[in-house]
């Protein structure tokens, strides 16, 4: 007897239906109403092929097994079958991991039934490909005279060894899979045999036509264009007699062969490196982005020249760059900001990129948190910086933070290629070739056609700093395990709806990742050595206050373990413009140096303050005053200024009809060291105010993948079993309801009187209280509707009957003389 999914999962209890949910959780997104639409989505394709992306290849060809053998009259397959086709003496796979994978393919349902009689869910052969383990459909559904061939195994196996051996390098091609070939036009007009006079003009393809070992098919059934033509299932059977009816069989992943044993050490401390290098290439790309903010182009995304700029002044590659801006944008740390004022983005509208108000608290953290800040942000981001350069399918170029970069997969395919080294033991180094080949073997429909992709994302790994010396760091695989438990309580509601911390646990202190990679990091240092020539050797990396105080009074020079600065007379008046006086930067050198300050840095010093301030500006359109008179004239003299359009107001005050910044910008070009002024004479000195774009929550903030399904916990998947157990109850109920109107006779074709019916659902009714039995009640309303309920009889009294609802679970009353009929519920 035929038996459907829906009858086979209402026969389950409840443990095993949790069990399935838990395994496929897509399937409670919306939770369904009863058993049977529980049993449609779990044959839909898309639930189906989600199911299947998450299968190895092993598990995978099992399946191809039961399709495989399945037998034509009543489509049902066995254990006994499978094992037949796929535990072969030579090549084939040992018993007990055959039963293995049954039995996953069981516990998703891909496969249900008894052992005697498993079926295959449709959903499979609809997403799969038409021929199961690369083998063609069966001769007698191609053609007769192949169905009559194969009918004889002798003279099939005599057919094949006469077949020329171009022919036969035909047919194992074909046998291999795909069991379909596309041929030329006017392939099968020439002469099935060459033709010794003219090498080359036989045709092997029609010689396996004519004696039945291809079949021509339909264009719409090979899906292509050309004469095609098919492999009928038994040949190819006959032809796979060395490796087996489903082919070779991999059981186990491939094996590394050439995967370098690093010692764990030193893939953490190159890791560490790189951690360090990125977490300087994103600071140096965010004050370039505030330094010249770029213009956001119309259709999405930084234009190439801005890109090329960028690259240019950070001296990075553009590739490095491009993905340096995609990370930074994806913490939050820049975004979009409108020219107009506005803190709303529009389509169209004039906007630049800035590093974001949440840059000055990120660069304040230590450099762990910092790291862990963006690697949240890469791992979670959905973009593919790689397509930077590449043309859509419109012809137009992808350009760094466009929109044409969202790949909403992209979570997925970082996480499973960490997962695949996450996977091996500390220090094993695998070439890309094999990390490709790992993740080909556990997810083959993921990894099918993204190779390319792939190596983009252990590139992008390896200069994250995730990986060291090709193989996982220990904190990248502390990071990858706390992201995923992180995704786990967000799914389960158990943690807040943004998800994990950055960079804290629910205690507040730093994660894991950010302890293990602290412990690699040199400690940061509050001191900096000065030599004779006036550079700044930092030791280490600079202490956030110390790394703010180098920026005002120094030039980098080198960045590294080691970050190198250099004091000149432009970084020393760049601290003065900001509100250092002399005898503060003499006490920053002496307090902050762990070696004698040289001589010439502190004349340096004295002689830049000196000349600071000796010039005033304020506003004519812009005014310039001094007390030295020949420094005045000298200015007037200057042909760099003639520009400025100076006049002499006073001897010892000079105008120009243009604005304050653009006079002080001059005069600091041509040599001079001028100070603005405000109305009364004081001395203005500030630091640049910078322009900060709209705070914007990190992606690695936003915990989950976009296309994973949710983690249900056990008591939640079981009070979704419950209440599709009562749906299910509800919705047969409701077929046997009986007629409101008529009543219980009625429903059983008698005439009873309504007074008679009314009686006698009285009696039901008591009947049910006694029995705490649920009943169906049919029930007239105030305005004269008449409807049935499934309800739980609680008391009769006082003319009414209390019960409770079977499907809300709430207390109603109903009049008694309201009912019209009462029947229990069988």
């Amino acid at each position: 007897m035929t038996t459907s999914l829906a009858d086979h999962l209402r026969s389950l209890p409840d443990e095993a239906l949790a069990a399935l949910l838990q395994l496929r959780p897509d399937l409670v997104l919306p939770v369904p109403a009863d058993i049977s639409a529980l049993a449609v989505r779990a044959q839909s394709r898309v639930s189906v092929a989600r199911a299947l992306d998450g299968l190895d290849q092993f598990t995978l060809q099992i399946l191809d097994g039961a399709r495989l053998t399945r037998d034509p009259a009543d489509g049902t397959t066995s254990v006994d079958a499978v094992l037949a086709v796929a535990a072969v003496p030579v090549q084939g796979a040992d018993p007990a991991a055959v039963r293995a994978a049954l039995n996953r393919l069981r516990a998703l349902f891909l496969l249900y039934g008894p052992e005697h009689a498993l079926r295959v869910v449709p959903g499979v052969d609809e997403v799969s490909s038409p021929y199961p383990a690369g083998l063609g459909r069966p001769a007698l559904d191609l053609d007769p005279a192949a169905a009559a061939l194969c009918a004889d195994p002798a003279r099939l196996r005599r057919t094949v060894l006469a077949a020329p051996p171009a022919a036969r390098a035909i047919l194992d091609r074909l046998a291999a899979g795909p069991p379909v070939g596309t041929l030329p036009p006017k392939a099968l007009d020439a002469p099935p045999v060459e033709d010794p006079a003219n090498p080359g003009s036989g045709s092997p393809v029609r010689w396996l036509v004519e004696n039945a070992l291809l079949v021509p098919i339909s264009d719409t059934d090979a899906g292509s264009g050309g004469t095609a033509v098919e492999l009928p299932r038994e040949i190819g059977l006959l032809l796979r007699r060395d490796s087996g009816p489903l082919g070779p069989m991999q059981p186990l992943p491939p094996a590394l062969g050439t995967a370098a044993l690093r010692e764990p050490k030193a893939v953490d401390s190159a890791g560490a490196g790189q951690a360090m290098e990125v977490v300087r290439q994103a600071e140096t790309v965010l004050e370039a982005l505030a330094a010249d903010p770029p213009p956001v182009l119309r259709s999405g995304g930084l234009g190439v020249r801005d890109l090329r700029r960028i690259a240019r002044g950070v001296g990075l590659d553009e590739p490095t760059t491009a993905l340096v801006l995609e990370v930074v944008y994806a913490a939050g740390l820049a975004g979009e900001v409108d020219l107009t004022g506005s803190t709303t983005t529009r389509a169209g509208a004039d906007q630049q990129v800035l590093p974001t108000a949440g840059y000055e608290a990120w660069r304040a953290g230590t450099l762990a948190r910092r790291w862990e800040q963006l690697a949240r942000a890469w791992l979670a981001m959905t973009r593919q910086p790689g397509l930077i350069g590449q043309r859509d399918e419109r012809d137009r170029l992808i350009t760094v933070l466009s929109p044409e970069l969202e790949r909403a997969g992209t979570p997925t395919a970082r996480r499973g290629l960490l997962g695949v080294l996450a996977g091996l033991d500390p220090g094993t180094a695998p070439g890309p070739d094999e990390v490709l080949a790992l993740l080909a073997w556990r997810s083959p429909r993921r990894s099918r056609g993204r190779e390319t992709a792939q190596r983009e994302v252990l590139a992008e790994a390896a200069r994250i700093g995730l990986t060291g010396l090709g193989a996982i760091t220990a904190y990248g695989r502390l990071l990858l395990t706390d992201s995923t438990a992180a995704e786990d309580r967000s799914a389960a509601g158990t943690d807040d709806p943004l998800g994990v911390r950055l960079g804290a646990d629910e205690s507040g202190e730093a994660s894991a990742a950010v302890r293990a990679l602290d412990g690699l990091l040199p400690a940061p240092v509050d001191h900096f050595l000065l030599q004779a020539d006036l550079s700044l050797v930092v030791p280490g990396p600079p202490e956030p206050t110390l790394a703010a105080e180098l920026e005002a009074l120094a030039d980098p020079e080198s960045a590294g373990g080691a970050s190198v600065y250099r004091v000149t007379a432009t970084s020393l008046r760049r601290a003065l413009d900001a509100g250092y006086a002399a005898e503060d930067l003499h006490a920053l050198f002496q307090r902050r140096s762990r070696t004698p300050v040289p001589q010439g840095l502190t004349y340096l010093v004295d002689d830049v303050a000196r000349k600071h301030g000796g010039l005033r500006v304020g506003s004519a359109g812009a005014y310039l005053r001094s007390d030295d008179e020949a420094l005045l004239a000298e200015v007037v003299a200057d042909r760099r200024l003639s520009t400025m359009s100076l006049r002499r107001l006073a001897p010892t005050v000079l105008a120009t009809p243009f604005q304050v910044g653009r006079l002080l910008t001059m005069l600091r070009e041509a040599g001079y060291a001028p100070v603005p002024e405000d109305a009364t004479g004081a001395v203005v000195l500030t630091r640049t105010k910078v322009r900060r774009a709209p705070a914007r929550a990190p992606v690695g903030n936003r915990v989950g993948d976009p296309l994973a399904a949710p983690k249900l916990t056990t008591p939640r998947v079981l009070g979704i079993v419950e209440q599709m157990r009562r749906g299910d109850a509800a919705a047969r109920a409701a077929r046997r309801a009986p007629d409101p109107v008529r009543g219980a006779a009625g429903r059983a074709g008698g005439s009873a009187t309504p007074a008679h019916a009314h009686t006698q659902a009285l009696a039901v009714l008591q009947q049910a209280i006694r029995d705490k039995t649920p009943v169906w009640v049919g029930y007239v309303d105030a305005h004269g509707a008449t409807t049935s309920r499934l309800v739980r009889p609680v008391s009769i009294g006082g003319g009414y009957l209390r019960a409770e609802d079977e499907r809300t679970e709430m207390l109603h009353t109903f009049a008694l003389h309201r009912i019209t009929a009462a029947v229990l519920d069988a």
